[in-house]
């Protein structure tokens, strides 16, 4: 592999930051806070398991532990989500875009991110509106641990209202024609 094409891969995967946008960098930064959060909620998972082994092994209750265990997977999950999209880690299904070239493939590419952002968007309303809804009753959980439904309920609404966001940006991007969201992300390089 020649120099140049070194070159060539390193811009493609790194744009000069002096070109890129204060909204464009904040965006990203944004996505990628969710990731770290969702990668701590993910450590609290395993606290809670091994704290939950040494419970066992003492002979010390640790009511609830099950329930911390999936209020932070909830968590991890939703945050995760714009994050992983803007790092086009989502799983999808390209047999049928892989075939489609020009602007059948734009369309369906708009199309299918256009119904992915109603989507996100409707589960963002009804789970800001859950969170509000648990807080105006006071609704506890049924577990040992008795805790504000709406505590655990509040990362899951903002994980899907960043998700929306990022599905919206994307959406935006795609059709001012700045973005393809289903390309792939590295150039083939062919060797000499």
């Amino acid at each position: 592999m020649n120099t140049q094409t070194h070159t060539q891969a390193a811009e493609f995967c790194a744009p000069d930051l002096a070109s890129v946008s204060p909204l464009r960098r904040f965006l990203d930064g944004l996505y990628n806070l969710c990731g770290g959060i969702a990668a701590v909620f993910l450590l609290a998972i395993l606290s809670i398991i091994v704290l939950q082994m040494v419970a066992r092994w003492s002979g010390v209750q640790f009511p609830g532990s099950a329930n911390y265990a999936g209020y932070c997977m909830a968590a991890a999950s939703f945050f995760a989500l714009a994050y992983t999209l803007n790092h086009d880690a989502h799983i999808r299904v390209t047999l049928f875009l892989s075939r489609l070239t020009g602007w059948p493939k734009r369309l369906a590419d708009l199309w299918c991110l256009g119904v992915a952002t109603f989507f996100a968007a409707y589960m963002s309303w009804f789970a800001v509106k859950n969170v509000y809804i648990s807080h105006l009753i006071h609704d506890i959980s049924q577990g040992q641990d008795a805790m504000p439904l709406w505590i655990p309920q509040l990362p899951v609404a903002i994980g899907s209202c960043i998700f929306t966001l990022a599905l919206v940006d994307h959406l935006v991007r795609t059709l001012r024609g700045a973005d393809d969201t289903f390309k792939e992300q590295l150039p083939v390089i062919m060797e000499d």
